[in-house]
């Protein structure tokens, strides 16, 4: 049986290099860039590109990858709704990293203004 928590253990699992693409096919098909995503997930990682492109080429899990980043201290200035869940309501840090994250996508794709984002 197929439980919540499988699904949740299956992103946590989940190459991030698998997500990537999809982030930037997102904010392109909105006529943002690919470096705004960059931008977005230095600013709330603290990674480098370097960084960023070695996580690619390893395969990081979003939990390892989430683990490796240092989490920004404004990154709880980041509220709304993602897939219907307030991500400020979120209990599991990992999941609310990651949905930080999507977040972040989103602004990016609605057309916010980058500083906004960037909180």
């Amino acid at each position: 049986m197929n439980t919540s928590q499988d699904r949740v253990e299956k992103v946590f699992a989940m190459p991030f290099a698998s997500v990537y693409p999809l982030y930037v096919a997102k904010v392109e098909r909105k006529g943002r860039s690919k470096g705004e995503v960059d931008q977005a997930i230095s600013w709330l990682t603290g990674l480098t590109e370097d960084e960023l492109a070695a996580h690619f080429a390893k395969g990081t899990s979003f939990a390892d990858f989430f683990e490796a980043a240092k989490i920004n201290d404004r990154a709880a200035l980041i509220t709304g709704v993602i897939c219907g869940v307030r991500v400020e309501e979120i209990e599991d840090p990992l999941m609310q990293k990651i949905r930080y994250l999507d977040k972040l996508i989103d602004e990016i794709a609605k057309g916010r203004p980058m500083e906004k984002i960037l909180r």
